[in-house]
């Protein structure tokens, strides 16, 4: 139990005196339905807890630590809310309004976070959002939007893993609530309880800029022959790190002298580790039923950082998938699902984009690196020249037909088209792929375009009885498909989802 607690308990704590539960658990919250419910806080050493939720009373001692835990059995969806109460002596807590569901844990930078009330649908999807089945927990991270300036006093206290995120509360999903959560993470819910009635609590730890580091287990990191060198010396001085979140740093508490620090520098939210430690490394402590991720734009700017990003992420989820809750009698979940987004596009006048393309195909290769992943290709609703498309409905609910499909066993083609192989003969290049559904189109009924030899050169394609044919008088080393930072390619399937980005050996 000691062990457990040395993972979570540093959490704020709702307390009425001595008597204290985790701030993870608060009125309207949403519990992990299929797995054993564990309950902890803190109490006197020695004295006596009593927890009562759904008719069961569970009962313990506190231990030496102030550290208690109870845990019920597993339940199965239930959309009648029920409550819980936590007593010792004449001191008690009361927690209200609480569905059992599934909850997903939601990471990346600004896409990920971008707020309902920016969206491009808000207007009309406000007078939607009175969604009582599904719960939000959005704590916001230290120096949200804080660019270019050196951090305040209040800002510098909260920049350790203890106050790093404000846990706020769980709240239930209506306009008003919804409006600064995140928009890809409410689409996606929202798509999710609409298509199986089971509630869904999500979590947003995202981080406007953040790179994939922060999300990371330091000691995951340094166990890592390949990445083990991301933390070495100051944050802030190392090589291994993208550039642009290593300038923030030092913009934000480079010159500051009473910002905490350990072996690798001052705390910071683009630190490797500490989004780990303030919020995954917790929530990794308690049933969950899997990971959301829109990152990736803090990690595209250098070759170096697009090569190694698939390789990266697979450290991360591996990672996730050994600490995560144990189910039942099979262990851990080395299955805990992993659903992404793949970067959209952007023209390169205004941003530094060019190694899109590279970074988009780099995400696709994590479908065969990592298991039971997904991608949501979103290259077709990218702006032009902002980073920050509006359009996030489509995302959240692409990545909810991956879950869809995988999670929820539904009978549905996850994906747009994915390329399968490449072969040349007789002067044609045929292009195979998978997740047609019920066969390739294009989103505007001309003939299909984005394919190169070089990545470079448009090429005429066509479409035949297997796939994508190209004339072509030589056999190209490669084919490309989408590879512009602002892809112009206009592939889909039936049912209307865009194909990948790819480069892919020519046979």
């Amino acid at each position: 139990m000691k062990k457990l607690f040395a993972a979570i308990l540093f959490y704020p704590l709702l307390s009425t005196a001595q008597l204290k539960v985790a701030k993870i658990f608060s009125d309207n919250m949403l519990l992990q339905r299929d797995k054993p419910i564990k309950i902890w806080g803190k109490g006197i050493p020695g004295s006596s807890i009593s927890v009562l939720f759904s008719n069961t009373k569970r009962n313990t001692v506190v231990d030496n630590d102030s550290a208690w835990l109870v845990t019920f059995q597993k339940q199965k969806a239930n959309t009648h809310p029920q409550s819980l109460l936590v007593a010792s002596g004449a001191e008690r807590i009361e927690l209200k309004n609480i569905l059992i569901g599934d909850i997903w844990i939601c990471t990346g930078q600004s896409n990920m976070e971008w707020p309902m009330v920016k969206e491009q649908h808000w207007k009309d999807e406000k007078h939607n959002a009175n969604q009582s089945n599904i719960r939000l927990l959005n704590p916001p991270p230290a120096g949200r939007n804080v660019f270019g300036v050196p951090y305040t006093d209040s800002l510098i206290e909260r920049l350790t893993a203890e106050k790093f995120y404000d846990w706020n509360g769980w709240q239930q999903c209506d306009s008003s609530s919804v409006k600064l959560m995140s928009a890809v993470a409410y689409y996606f819910a929202k798509k999710v309880y609409g298509k199986t009635g089971i509630p869904i609590g999500i979590v947003n730890l995202s981080i406007g800029g953040a790179p994939l580091e922060t999300f990371i287990d330091k000691e995951a990191l340094k166990r890592s022959g390949q990445f083990s060198a991301k933390v070495n010396g100051d944050w802030m001085n190392n090589t291994t790190l993208p550039v642009w979140i290593r300038e923030r740093g030092r913009q934000n508490v480079g010159t500051l002298q009473q910002v905490a620090a350990d072996e690798n520098g001052k705390y910071h939210a683009y630190k490797p580790g500490m989004a780990y430690e303030a919020g995954i490394q917790p929530l990794l402590s308690m049933p969950i039923k899997g990971i959301l991720c829109y990152q990736g734009e803090s990690n595209a700017q250098e070759i170096d950082r697009v090569n190694e990003y698939a390789a990266l992420s697979k450290l991360m989820i591996d990672d996730y998938r050994k600490k995560s809750q144990p189910a039942g009698q099979s262990g851990k979940q080395p299955q805990l699902p992993f659903y992404f987004v793949q970067l959209s596009s952007i023209d390169t006048m205004k941003y530094k984009g060019q190694l899109w393309p590279e970074f988009r195909n780099e995400q696709r290769k994590m479908l065969d690196l990592i298991p039971n992943s997904g991608m949501a290709v979103c290259s077709d609703i990218g702006a032009k020249d902002d980073v920050h498309p509006t359009n996030k409905k489509l995302v959240g609910e692409r990545l909810a037909i991956w879950a869809l499909s995988k999670s929820y066993n539904q009978n549905i083609v996850p994906s747009g088209p994915l390329p399968l192989k490449a072969t040349y003969s007789n002067g044609k290049l045929i292009i195979s792929f998978k997740c047609v559904a019920k066969g390739l189109k294009t989103s505007d009924g001309k003939l299909p375009r984005g394919f190169s030899t070089d990545g470079k050169n448009d090429v005429m394609a066509n479409f035949g009885d297997s796939g994508i044919v190209i004339s072509l008088s030589i056999k190209p080393q490669y084919i490309y498909y989408g590879w512009k930072p602002f892809s112009d390619g206009n592939l889909v399937n039936s049912e209307d989802l865009p194909a990948s980005t790819f480069k892919i050996k020519v046979q």
